[in-house]
């Protein structure tokens, strides 16, 4: 789930980084979700941050959390997620 701020939107580049992933290793298992923390009151502790959170779900429970837009360091915490 990519977590974002009204005022800068969703990641754009992790939106294409999450789409070649899911091309690559062609899993169901891989979802992709964008989140406005404004609107969500769980989300509420990641308003008023100027970076993109990204948070990683396995059957509904929180695995991961990758603060950034850090491209290397995502795609490593989704591989190994699968």
């Amino acid at each position: 789930v990519d977590v974002f701020q009204a005022w800068c939107g969703p990641c754009k580049p992790v939106v294409n980084l999450f789409q070649k992933i899911k091309n690559e290793v062609g899993s169901n298992l891989l979802h992709f979700a964008v989140a406005e923390a404004d609107s969500i009151d769980a989300l509420e502790k990641y308003r008023g941050q100027c970076e993109p959170v990204f948070l990683f779900y396995t059957g509904g429970e929180l695995v991961a959390v990758v603060r950034g837009a850090d491209a290397p360091l995502l795609q490593k915490t989704i591989l190994k997620q699968l």
